[in-house]
């Protein structure tokens, strides 16, 4: 960020008073900008023993498996945009059960929020940004190929807990270039 969205004047990088960070700031007018990260939110559609992924049509990671899901738009809440992103990907109709994952990736400012669903009808289709969307069994799930790691976290939980039938919250920390994860307020 260079320029004020306020007045467009240069910005400079300083600790404002009474807060406690670098923040983009506006010496002209004042005005301090925020930034911070984003929020992804998407289902994870279930119809029977199956889930249902997208193909990706678009970058980053085009033509790996995900679940529907995409950032969330202004005005939006977060059930809201999931059930967009699932229409948007793959014409799903669902109903939202829900919140299932909350996974921190600090290292890119995002914060995923997946919510488990129930597909109503099998009525999807690949949507603009997806090249096709299909039902997965457990045995069936492309891993090697799933587009994201916040995506192969949500369906080994959602498997895992399948078995024993109880759907707890699982928050986790992703961190960068670790391919291991960091387990944070999961529940054993």
């Amino acid at each position: 960020m260079k320029y004020c969205s306020e007045c467009g004047q240069a910005l400079s990088i300083k600790v404002p008073a009474g807060d406690n960070r670098p923040r983009h700031v506006c010496d002209t007018c004042q005005t301090i900008h925020y930034l911070n990260p984003k929020i992804v939110t998407g289902t994870l559609p279930v119809w029977e023993d199956q889930v249902l992924l997208c193909k990706r049509a678009i970058e980053p990671r085009y033509g790996l498996w995900t679940l529907p899901a995409g950032f969330m738009e202004t005005g939006e809440t977060t059930e809201q945009a999931a059930q967009r992103e699932s229409v948007e990907e793959a014409n799903a109709n669902l109903e939202i059960q829900q919140l299932y994952t909350v996974i921190n990736l600090p290292h890119i400012d995002q914060v995923y929020m997946l919510y488990r669903a129930s597909l109503t009808d099998l009525e999807f289709h690949a949507g603009e940004e997806s090249l096709e969307v299909k039902l997965f069994r457990e045995e069936e799930i492309p891993w090697q190929a799933l587009a994201f790691r916040t995506i192969h976290f949500t369906l080994q939980r959602f498997f895992e807990d399948r078995i024993k039938g109880h759907f707890p919250l699982h928050t986790h920390t992703i961190i960068a270039n670790n391919r291991e994860s960091v387990k944070v307020g999961d529940p054993e």
